[in-house]
């Protein structure tokens, strides 16, 4: 529901993907960012009205992204959604955050924009490690991303996460994404992507900084 900048996005990027897509807005006009080659299914009418969503084919729908420009339209529209026509995938672009939370207990699944957006900023503003690339919504648990220190090259990542405590979830290596095993070692230039628990940052900071201890 929505066809504005981020609608639209969406819709195309998921048909790229080979995912049907229905995309629903008020104004009819708003579906020419869609642009030409889009092959989904167009409806006018309020997001939240079950006709309208029946006309959109939301019997038969996987998920549903409430992404219009509204707050109270993607509310109602994801509670319509997820309570009326059962969909469990359910996401809702929330412009206040603090209403984005109360929903997000509610199990839906929520895009605080302006919080998003502040993080975003925050991240390349402040020094690395200052604010985490995720945070569970628990404040528990953190990821980080770290340009390898030249102190670990040549370093298996097991010995990296049994000194830190933390997990190499996955490192960037000359363009592409692995998943490091027992026998992966660190190399220049790999980008580190490492899960830890908030608690336990600046040790993994400190660990990364500072080398291998020798065994």
């Amino acid at each position: 529901m929505g066809c504005g900048r981020v609608g639209s996005t969406l819709a195309r990027s998921l048909e790229e993907r080979d995912h049907t897509v229905s995309i629903i807005d008020s104004n009819p006009d708003a579906f020419r960012r869609l642009g030409p080659t889009f092959n989904g299914t167009k409806v006018t009418g309020v997001g939240f009205d079950q006709d309208v969503l029946d006309r959109a084919g939301i019997e038969t729908a996987h998920a549903f992204a409430a992404v219009s420009s509204g707050d109270n339209s993607n509310i109602i529209a994801a509670r319509v959604a997820r309570e009326t026509f059962g969909i469990q995938q359910v996401v809702a672009r929330i412009y206040d955050p603090g209403r984005a939370e109360v929903y997000q207990r509610l199990g839906i699944t929520t895009v605080a924009t302006v919080k998003w957006t502040a993080d975003q900023v925050l991240r390349r503003l402040l020094p690395a490690g200052a604010e985490p690339e995720f945070r569970d919504p628990s404040g528990t648990i953190r990821v980080d991303h770290f340009p390898t220190n030249e102190g670990w090259v040549g370093h298996r990542t097991v010995k990296f996460q049994e000194q830190s405590g933390s997990r190499i979830a996955w490192i960037d290596r000359l363009g592409e994404g692995m998943l490091p095993n027992r026998e992966s070692v660190i190399q220049e230039g790999d980008i580190l992507h490492l899960v830890m628990r908030e608690e336990n940052a600046e040790r993994v900071y400190k660990v990364f900084n500072d080398g291998p201890e020798e065994d």
